[in-house]
């Protein structure tokens, strides 16, 4: 697929929707698609309207459809099974991504191994927080490492 056009058709109320247009596949499996998908709307506390799309497979309320590779029509997350990024890290690496995160939020280059520095313009104090922080799953990445290591010794 290269490109997806829409439509949005806002001109009955409460019978508000997108029509979304594009072309899967290339050359003789190329296929047509065309797909409605239902909007809906909230009003937040703070005024205006929250548009909403309905999914057309789960008739669920979502912010966004997703068409995964391979899949062939939009849909919401539900129903194409799509899990987090996060759901699909294994217990024994959740450190060391969270690790690596607090490397990335402070610019600095990431890897086990590779320490932090001070940002220019952060505060010392937060600082502190995020080295103890950085140091606490530093500790906890050494003990996975053990882990494997014993694994690998049996």
């Amino acid at each position: 697929m290269s490109a997806v056009s829409y439509v949005a058709a806002m001109h009955l109320e409460g019978d508000e929707q997108l029509r979304l247009s594009y072309t899967r596949g290339d050359g003789e499996d190329k296929e047509h698609v065309k797909q409605t998908v239902q909007l809906c709307h909230t009003r937040p506390n703070f005024g205006g309207k929250r548009w909403w799309m309905i999914c057309p497979f789960r008739r669920v309320r979502v912010g966004k459809l997703y068409l995964p590779p391979g899949g062939d029509r939009f849909a919401s997350r539900q129903a194409w099974r799509l899990g987090y990024q996060s759901q699909r890290i294994a217990s024994r690496d959740r450190p060391f991504e969270a690790l690596f995160r607090i490397q990335k939020k402070l610019g600095c280059e990431q890897g086990w191994g590779n320490w932090i520095t001070r940002p220019k313009g952060m505060h010392h104090r937060t600082f502190e927080q995020r080295l103890r922080e950085f140091e606490y799953l530093d500790d906890l990445c050494a003990v996975e490492m053990m882990r494997v290591v014993g694994m690998l010794r049996r």
